[in-house]
């Protein structure tokens, strides 16, 4: 599994490169956000791991030496490991995204990352809002990293939104945690 999605991630990083540097940082940002997902679960023993470090995890690269650039809260909730590369991976390419069109192209942008559990429902929501950041239009074409957000969502059952509202692009992934959680 993780070799075919190290083979997609290649061909596919390459397919859409516009040079072949693109294409070279496009597949160093994608193993590498893989490596930090399979490091998490190493450190736990391919079992499970905390939403809140896989949160942490993707997103410290981003942070540029600590400027509060992101603002992460929800509840912390086990996540089993096939949900924590997806997740992980996911978070890997908004953050690319924001750096080069978002938010976090500028000095003033912000990235809010919240997530929630309806316990009646028993569903999680998570959300990525921009704010600070350049106008936001809508893309021309799908991008592979588009198309990969939308496909990591529905491997967890989930239902994935995207928005690019001119103030700042919106995500939101909204998931039964029984795609999420481990096996008791």
């Amino acid at each position: 599994n993780t070799l075919a999605t190290v083979s997609a991630i290649a061909s596919q990083s390459l397919r859409n490169a516009t040079s072949i540097e693109h294409g070279q940082e496009a597949i160093e940002s994608r193993l590498q956000a893989l490596g930090r997902a399979h490091d998490l679960l190493l450190q736990a023993r391919w079992s499970s791991a905390s939403l809140a470090h896989i949160v942490q995890g993707a997103t410290e690269p981003y942070d540029s030496q600590g400027e509060g650039k992101f603002t992460i809260e929800g509840p912390d909730s086990k996540i089993a490991s096939g949900a924590v590369i997806a997740l992980a991976m996911t978070l890997n390419e908004l953050c690319t995204n924001t750096t080069k069109f978002g938010a976090l192209s500028v000095p003033t942008g912000r990235i809010n990352i919240a997530w929630t559990i309806n316990e009646k429902t028993k569903r999680l929501r998570l959300t990525w809002t921009e704010k600070g950041g350049p106008a936001v239009h809508a893309p021309t074409r799908r991008s592979f990293g588009t198309r990969m957000i939308e496909t990591l969502g529905k491997q967890l059952n989930g239902e994935v939104e995207m928005a690019y509202a001119p103030g700042g692009f919106d995500y939101a992934l909204d998931v039964p945690m029984a795609s999420l959680k481990p096996p008791d």
